[in-house]
C-alpha cells in the first residue's frame, strides 16, 4: 500500500478534508476553536492541498449544527459550494468518525485529512483510525502566544483520552460481535 503524502508534500493534493466542529456561541457565532478549524481547512483548499471541505458537526450546544455554522464561514470565505459537503448529525469526535466513513466511502474518497486543534488531534487520530477512517493529521494552532484557555484543553484532552479509548473498544467489541 502506498503511503499517504503528508500535508505540506508536493504531490497531488488530499480529497477532502474532515473539519471537526467546536461549539457554538449562545448567539449563534462560532467559538474561536471553531473559527480556527475552519480557517485552517479553508487555507488548505487555497492552496490547492484539498478539493473538498467536509464540515462536521451536529447541534451540541445550540440549535444550529456546528456543520452549518462552518459551511456559512466557508462559503464567506470564498469556497465554492460544491467542494463543501456537510455531516450535520454527530455530535462528538466518535460521532464525527462514523458519519464521515461513508460520506468519504460514496465519494470515493481515500486521501483524507483531518482538521482540529493540536491538542485534539491525537484523540481525533485514535478514534478515527480505530474506526476505520484512514486519515492524515492538520492541526490548526492559535495566533499568537497561548492563554491558560490553550493549557486547559491540552489538560482536557489528556485526561479524555483513556475514556475515549474505552469508548471506542467498547464499540468495536459491539459492531464484531
Amino acid at each position: 500500500m502506498m503511503p499517504l503524502p503528508s500535508v505540506d508534500s508536493p504531490q497531488a493534493p488530499f480529497d477532502a478534508a474532515i473539519v471537526l466542529g467546536a461549539m457554538v456561541r449562545p448567539d449563534g457565532s462560532p467559538s474561536p476553536a471553531l473559527a480556527r478549524r475552519v480557517a485552517h481547512g479553508v487555507g488548505l483548499a487555497r492552496a490547492g492541498r484539498v478539493g473538498h471541505l467536509v464540515m462536521s458537526g451536529g447541534p451540541v450546544a445550540h440549535a444550529v449544527p456546528e456543520a452549518h455554522v462552518m459551511r456559512d464561514l466557508a462559503l464567506a470565505a470564498g469556497i465554492e459550494a460544491g467542494r463543501v459537503v456537510v455531516e450535520d448529525r454527530s455530535r462528538n469526535t466518535i460521532g464525527n468518525a462514523l458519519h464521515c466513513r461513508p460520506l468519504a466511502a460514496e465519494r470515493g474518497w481515500r486521501r483524507l485529512l483531518v482538521v482540529t486543534d493540536a491538542c485534539h488531534m491525537a484523540r481525533s487520530l485514535y478514534i478515527f483510525h480505530r474506526l476505520g477512517l484512514k486519515v492524515r493529521p492538520a492541526p490548526a494552532w492559535p495566533g499568537g502566544v497561548p492563554g491558560a484557555e490553550w493549557y486547559a484543553a491540552w489538560l482536557r484532552e489528556a485526561l479524555a483520552l483513556p475514556w475515549t479509548m474505552i469508548r471506542v473498544e467498547r464499540l468495536k467489541l459491539r459492531k464484531e460481535a
